[in-house]
């Protein structure tokens, strides 16, 4: 059964409006990054690959669990992962890796965040540690526990200990982790969990994690720190993988 088949009716446009609507933006998305594929494939061949990938994105749309919609930030993380197996099953298709899309991934997040300045993101980036912003954590945590929608996450809010941290979050159920293991892709999950340090190094901020959900972990266990500083190497780390436990 699909992950939130049952979910509420919506005031979403029509399914054929908003759907050109959500291709539309990974044709931007891909158009922005088409040096990348490029690079790895050949022109020709990422040509072909970028419109398969839009049709695959069509395809792979009406799958998205509705998780509030608007009135939930991770419905864009949702968007998001939906883009990058889209992108991840063509990479396949044409003779790819997981650790292809993964790179290729890499490449676009990078690529977004060069296009925001710096101070703007940075900006972003301290606001997160205001009062107003743990507030909206807070509350968001809370309403999580209500588990509303099947398909999204559960969050617990961390408070910092004023010395390693200012304060953490830890995920007990990942929307992502769900949906790709509903489209039997779990090997994808541990590439887009690692873009998380390449999106919060270019926020400027310092994040900590020894556990994720996508290596069978029993959460996430995010710790922010507001001049912290985040590494974000390449090939990924995947310090996460024995759950935070000694590497042996």
């Amino acid at each position: 059964m699909r992950i939130g088949k049952n979910q509420p009716e919506t005031k979403a446009p029509p399914a054929s409006r908003q759907t050109e609507k959500l291709v539309g933006g990974l044709d931007r998305y891909l158009e922005r990054s088409a040096d990348a594929l490029a690079a790895r494939f050949g022109e020709e061949t990422a040509a072909m690959m970028r419109r398969e990938m839009l049709d695959e994105y069509r395809r792979l749309i009406p799958e998205v669990p509705y998780i509030g919609g608007r009135r939930n930030s991770h419905s864009g993380n949702l968007t998001f992962t939906a883009r990058a197996l889209a992108l991840h099953r063509v990479v396949v298709r044409h003779g790819g890796s997981v650790e292809d899309s993964g790179w290729l991934l890499r490449q676009m997040m990078e690529t977004e965040m060069e296009r925001i300045p710096r101070v703007v993101r940075h900006g972003v980036g301290r606001f997160r540690f205001t009062r107003l912003a743990k507030w909206r954590e807070e509350a968001a945590a809370r309403k999580s526990q209500a588990r509303q929608y099947p398909g999204d996450w559960v969050v617990e809010h961390v408070d910092g200990d004023g010395k390693t941290f200012d304060f953490g979050t830890d995920n007990t159920e990942c929307g992502n982790v769900k949906f790709l293991d509903a489209q039997e892709a779990d090997e994808l999950c541990p590439y887009i969990c690692d873009l998380e340090y390449v999106y919060i190094k270019a926020m400027g901020y310092g994040v900590r994690r020894t556990k994720t959900l996508a290596w069978g972990c029993d959460r996430c266990d995010f710790r922010f720190s507001k001049h912290g500083v985040t590494s974000a190497p390449w090939p990924p780390e995947f310090a996460e993988r024995t759950c935070g436990e000694p590497k042996t």
